[in-house]
């Protein structure tokens, strides 16, 4: 999704509005997609069109036959930075819709519906960057030395309190895997050392990772949910 840049946690903080948030996740395993140029430029266009649409007052262009892989369900997050900072992220915890019309969605509830910002305007298109994460299923985890950072986004559920922090989030902060665990109890309203108690479920997933770098001709005129 890269150029460097200043993260702070609160930038991944997608509570409230995480669709799927409060579902169980079901087991299934980390298979990751592959993605052809030709499919990201695709999710792309599409997040900005849709983004545009909404701008516009419309709505969202229909979907033309896209590819098979494209239409296939995953949980899927939408980040939004602006001059190097969060913009908005929204995003679909569960594989509840096929993976490019979640896309256009997700693309949308990011720009207008983060309670954390007030809705994108126009005039900000220009130099909005897209990021794309495409979850893999969760995976309930038995032993904590399953979870390799890097590699592997982190949902931490006890009773009500849920929480989630995606992989980049761990490897952008140089977190060990205590530091991750104690990071995503917090972000799930827990105490840090939460982890420890054995009502508290660890899953783990993974996350295709896409990022695009905007150009200023067009984004304007490409005229909207992580997620």
């Amino acid at each position: 999704m890269h150029c460097r840049r200043a993260l702070t946690l609160s930038w991944w903080l997608l509570a409230g509005f995480l669709m799927g948030f409060l579902a169980t996740p079901v087991w299934g395993e980390e298979a990751r997609m592959t993605f052809s140029e030709a499919d990201k430029k695709l999710l792309f266009q599409t997040a900005r069109e849709s983004i545009g649409a909404h701008l516009k007052g419309q709505p969202p262009a229909a979907l033309k036959t896209p590819p098979a892989n494209l239409m296939e369900p995953r949980g899927v997050f939408v980040t939004l930075q602006r001059q190097g900072r969060l913009r908005g992220c929204i995003g679909l915890l569960e594989a509840v819709k096929p993976l490019l019309p979640a896309v256009q969605e997700m693309a949308v509830a990011a720009a207008f519906q983060d309670f954390r910002f007030p809705p994108l305007q126009a005039d900000e298109l220009a130099d909005l960057n897209l990021e794309i994460s495409v979850l893999t299923p969760m995976r309930l985890i038995d032993k904590l030395e399953e979870i390799q950072v890097g590699r592997h986004g982190l949902y931490i559920i006890r009773g009500v309190n849920r929480g989630l922090l995606l992989p980049q989030v761990a490897t952008e902060h140089h977190w060990d895997r205590f530091t991750f665990l104690e990071h995503t109890c917090v972000k799930a309203g827990l105490p840090p050392d939460a982890w420890r108690d054995p009502a508290v479920k660890i899953y783990v997933f993974s996350a295709e990772i896409l990022s695009e770098q905007p150009s200023a001709s067009g984004c304007a005129t490409q005229e909207p949910k992580s997620p």
